[in-house]
């Protein structure tokens, strides 16, 4: 964190970024942060596991709507999931001071998504799972979309 604000201090001396790129810069490196010490340095190892079926999650949500249970706890976890990336998505054509192609922003999302799991597996701190990494960059994308709108070119 300090070694982020050093940089941004230089570069904003330097007239290379603006105050509002400054700003979302130090959000964006805050909430990333928060998001790796949440999902894989808060927790205890423990066992590696991992889960890599493609939309498990949504079978089994699905599959519990024929019966009297719906695994509302999964649909919460996925719909988290995508929320858990969104400002990431939204900060960065911030910090850019530039909208961000889709297909790069969804590689980006793609990328830090995988980040993540892979900690998780490697550090055996949590599931390595394929559809936290389509959710997270789903996530992703809708915030870089929403951004992209916002912006002025």
């Amino acid at each position: 964190m300090i070694i982020s604000l050093i940089i941004l201090q230089r570069y904003y001396k330097k007239d290379k970024i603006t105050k509002k790129q400054m700003f979302f810069s130090i959000l964006l490196v805050v909430y990333v942060l928060h998001v790796y010490g949440s999902t894989v340095f808060s927790r205890l190892p423990g066992k590696r596991i991992y889960k890599l079926e493609l939309f498990w999650s949504w079978k089994e949500i699905i599959s519990s709507m024929t019966t009297s249970f719906l695994k509302y706890e999964l649909l919460l976890e996925n719909i988290l999931n995508v929320i858990m990336l969104l400002p990431i998505g939204i900060f960065l054509p911030l910090v850019c001071g530039k909208k961000i192609n889709w297909k790069i922003g969804l590689f980006i999302g793609f990328c830090i998504s995988f980040s993540i799991e892979f900690m998780q597996l490697t550090l055996c701190r949590g599931m390595f799972d394929v559809d936290d990494i389509i959710h997270n960059s789903l996530g992703f994308l809708i915030g870089i979309l929403i951004s992209n709108c916002n912006l002025i070119e």
